[in-house]
């Protein structure tokens, strides 16, 4: 649950809430291997568009992501979704900042293959200390077709954190090679500090090519207080601004009671000048 204050063309103060339940359950088998389940039931989920000009009819019901996922020490764990699933180089393509674009300011779609409801992913058993490796399979689907992708991530490093993925976007349409995502990213704690990098280059060669680039560093003042500041600049060939996020946040938690406020402010949003935006975000949760 939060509360927002949007400055620009947006004005005024909003509310919003969550509105989906999730059910998830599993257990291990008599010969060692776990199986788990999980789904989402969402009011929202293939709702009727209300502001359309034609009639639309609601498919789906409230049913929105669900999977299932088989593993055991030796094999890993292989997971089938059937809706809402990421390829193994989107699970990693969160900015250092947090997705400040997407979560604040604009819906964002990067590049990815669409058939995101039919995902085979497959994490790797350990290969070596602190190496994990995670491979994905992207069925194929109208206009689109299949795609494979990879992330791996190291984490041998007390403090260290380090992943490097790649994806592909699926296309049927003749001589639209090359369309490949690419996401590195790096975090290093020390003591009460944490910085963080990363990169997303999307090499889309129908269209014009992107690149995010995000930092943050935050700074944990006590077990109860923290604050940090994070950056995201989006770059798109051909376009002569680029677009850039800023935002200062701040969380404090006492008991089971967790308050966080952040400032955020972008410039140049969706590429143009005198686009400039600011809003304020005041969230609370509750552990009980």
């Amino acid at each position: 649950w939060r509360i927002s204050n949007h400055a620009g063309t947006e004005g005024g103060k909003t509310m919003a809430m969550g509105n989906q339940l999730t059910f998830t359950g599993g257990g291990e088998m008599d010969n060692g291997m776990n199986v788990a389940l999980s789904f989402i039931l969402d009011q929202g989920d293939n709702t009727v568009d209300t502001t359309a000009t034609t009639t639309t009819t609601a498919t789906g019901g409230p049913f929105d992501s669900h999977s299932i996922t088989v593993s055991s020490d030796a094999m890993g764990a292989i997971t089938f979704a059937g809706e809402g699933a990421s390829s193994a180089q989107n699970t990693i393509d969160t900015t250092a900042a947090g997705d400040i674009w997407d979560n604040t300011f604009a819906s964002y779609t990067q590049p990815t293959n669409a058939s995101a409801g039919k995902v085979l992913t497959w994490t790797l058993p350990s290969l070596m200390d602190g190496l994990g490796v995670v491979t994905s399979y992207n069925a194929s689907s109208a206009g689109e077709e299949a795609t494979i992708g990879y992330a791996l991530t190291y984490t041998g490093v007390e403090g260290l954190s380090v992943s490097y993925g790649v994806g592909e976007v699926g296309d049927t349409t003749a001589g639209t090679g090359g369309r490949e995502v690419t996401t590195m990213k790096a975090s290093f704690a020390f003591g009460p500090v944490t910085a963080a990098m990363s990169i997303n280059d999307y090499d889309i060669t129908s269209a014009a090519n992107e690149e995010q680039s995000s930092y943050k560093v935050s700074y944990t003042v006590s077990d109860e207080l923290s604050v940090s500041y994070g950056s995201e600049t989006h770059e798109t060939t051909g376009q002569s601004t680029d677009e850039e996020f800023d935002q200062i946040s701040v969380s404090y938690t006492t008991g089971g009671l967790t308050a966080s406020v952040s400032q955020t402010s972008a410039e140049n949003v969706t590429g143009a000048t005198n686009t400039d935006q600011e809003k304020w975000n005041v969230g609370l949760s509750f552990a009980f």
